[in-house]
């Protein structure tokens, strides 16, 4: 046995005995791998034959790559993929661990890996990936990320690091597609939304991305998709949005059912039927399409793929409990949170919610975000809303303001409680808007009920 082999075994074995004794064991063997070999990561991703994806962004990580993984699988790859959404070092190191075999072999061709934004430049030089697809940044956990322009720094020098990595980039989101100005136009894949009937009246008063990366002054929009995405322009300095090669021509939005789209492609255009609703999931799709197309996926795989994913659990996942439909969607900043707003308006009639706001540090100790969140729009459709978390009674705050009468608001810290009340009072579906720990600690209490299992996700 090799000096990384029996340092593999050791890790594996920490990492069983921490699964045996009920603490999980996703990051855990992956960071003692690390402690004993710290160039783990490039060494077992260098084992991959047909090399590895990257993918980064602040919302819809976990999405596009279960995305990707559906088109790449279909074409007959075999993945070595972080799926569980474990995306510092620990995890990928986990990831390579788990795939990792004797005598320099690993079971899979192909990594697919999901990074969180800060830990990108430390890891990208560690895995030397083929592409390398940066979805887009929007304000989240200021208290941890600080202002947008900080990553936005750290990914240029990620890029300009990776020469030899191919960059796919989303065209609609002025600091992404700003990080393509200086390479070759062959190696840059844009994507992006080409349907005008998408645009919003203006944008949102919470949008981030305003002024030019370049120069300085104020961005000119001609079309808001999604926050600060969509098609803008520099007066001063003529800094323009790239043209995509991968574009959404036509979408068409079902409310929860999914989405419609007529998806161009360098070398078709074909239609898409999407199973994950909202506007945030047709640029999640068209991430995963530029990726793969990058990858030399065919049309057709990308096609079939896109309409087989299956939702990450959170991620507009369904479940049945107590004869009802409970519908999960993640959210945790003003972004993400508006597009789901934007897509549950979409459904007629009155809603029953489950809303749990927490502030820990995977959330975001500051939740004033919520407050940029534009609840307005549905707070006169909302039957009843049970307010849950660390941060219960600011959510119920929250809606009150926004015209949700209080009599319609009840709020229950205890999650489990908080469950029990919203599924018992009331009839029809329910929707659950989770923060990121409160969707964990929800998915701990579905399995816990036998309603998920531990797999689940």
């Amino acid at each position: 046995m090799t000096l990384l082999g029996a340092k593999v075994a050791a890790a594996r074995a920490a990492g069983a005995l921490s699964r045996r004794t009920g603490r999980g064991g996703t990051s855990l063997p992956g960071k003692l791998l690390l402690r004993l070999e710290p160039d783990a990561v490039a060494s077992l991703s260098g084992r991959l034959s047909n090399g590895s994806a990257v993918i980064s962004a602040t919302n819809g990580k976990t999405t596009t790559a279960a995305m990707v993984a559906s088109i790449l699988e279909r074409g007959g790859h075999t993945l070595v993929h972080n799926r569980a959404g474990a995306n510092m070092a620990g995890g990928i190191a986990g990831t390579l661990l788990e795939a990792a075999g004797s005598r320099g072999s690993i079971a899979g061709d192909t990594g697919l890996f999901e990074i969180d934004e800060f830990w990108l430049d430390r890891l990208v030089p560690q895995i030397r990936p083929r592409a390398l697809l940066l979805g887009n940044l929007f304000r989240d956990q200021l208290d941890r990320y600080g202002e947008l322009d900080i990553i936005a720094d750290r990914w240029a020098g990620v890029v300009a690091e990776a020469a030899d990595t191919t960059l796919v980039l989303n065209a609609d989101d002025p600091l992404v597609a700003d990080l393509g100005r200086a390479r070759s136009p062959e190696s840059v894949v844009y994507y992006g939304v080409e349907d005008p009937a998408m645009a919003l009246d203006g944008m949102a008063h919470a949008a981030d991305s305003k002024h030019c990366r370049r120069c300085g002054a104020p961005y000119h929009y001609d079309l808001i998709f999604l926050g600060h995405l969509g098609h803008y322009h520099c007066d001063a300095c003529g800094a323009t949005r790239p043209a995509p090669s991968v574009a959404a021509e036509q979408v068409v939005l079902d409310g929860l059912r999914g989405a419609r789209v007529r998806l161009r492609l360098p070398s078709a255009t074909v239609d898409v039927t999407l199973p994950l609703p909202g506007l945030y999931n047709v640029y999640n799709a068209l991430g995963a399409a530029a990726l793969t197309t990058a990858l030399g996926a065919s049309p057709e795989d990308i096609v079939a793929g896109l309409a087989a994913v299956s939702p990450a659990f959170g991620r507009a996942e369904t479940v049945r409990i107590a004869d009802r439909d409970l519908l999960l969607l993640l959210v945790k900043n003003p972004a993400g949170a508006n597009e789901v707003l934007r897509t549950l308006a979409l459904e007629p009639g009155e809603h029953d919610l489950l809303a749990v706001l927490n502030d820990g540090i995977a959330d975001g100790r500051d939740v004033s975000w919520v407050w940029d969140a534009d609840f307005e729009v549905l707070a006169g459709r909302l039957r009843r809303v049970v307010c849950s978390g660390t941060r219960a009674a600011e959510m119920a705050v929250r809606l009150k303001y926004a015209g949700v009468p209080e009599e319609r608001l009840v709020v229950q810290p205890a999650l489990s409680t908080a469950l029990d009340s919203a599924v018992a009072d009331g009839s029809g579906r329910l929707v659950a808007i989770p923060t990121y720990t409160a969707m964990l600690e929800l998915r701990r209490e579905l399995v816990g009920r036998g309603i998920a299992g531990s797999s689940f996700g």
